[in-house]
Formats: C-alpha cells, structure tokens, sequence
C-alpha cells in the first residue's frame, strides 16, 4: 500500500494516491472541470486520453491537461468553473 499525497485544489488540500491522473482526483471530488463558456452546465473528461484539451486547468500557474497529469506531492491545482 503507498501512502497518499496532499495537493491543493483551488486552495483547499486534497489527498490524493501518488501515480493516477488529475482528472480522476478532480472529476471524484468536483465532478467537473468548467462551465461552457455560452451554457450553464459543468464540462468533464471527454477523451480521457489528451487530444480534446476539455479538460485543461491550471497545475502551479502553468496550463496542463488534467487526464494526462500525474499527481504530484505538493501541486497547486486550478479548476476553472
């Protein structure tokens, strides 16, 4: 069993298990990533592999897919609603 990390998610700390991606430990805890910029309701993982960019956030100030982004100790996540 490994031991879990902490992040944070929109300035709250999260734990989270070290190697899966930031999709799923956003997509558990939020359920989305944004809202459609034109409608109301919350987008998510779409591919889930990195070729659609829906799920793009900010990870430490920098623009990331979250499907392919391996959690790390000590990230700063940025989900945009």
């Amino acid at each position: 069993m490994t031991a879990s990390i902490s992040i944070l998610i929109n300035g709250e700390p999260v734990s989270a298990e070290p190697g899966v991606s930031l999709g799923s430990v956003i997509h558990a805890r939020h359920k989305s990533f944004r809202t459609s910029p034109k409608l109301s309701w919350p987008r998510g993982i779409y591919c889930g592999m990195g070729v659609c960019f829906e799920c793009v956030i900010t990870v430490d100030g920098k623009p990331a897919r979250a499907c392919v982004t391996p959690v790390r100790n000590g990230m700063s996540v940025e989900v945009h609603s």
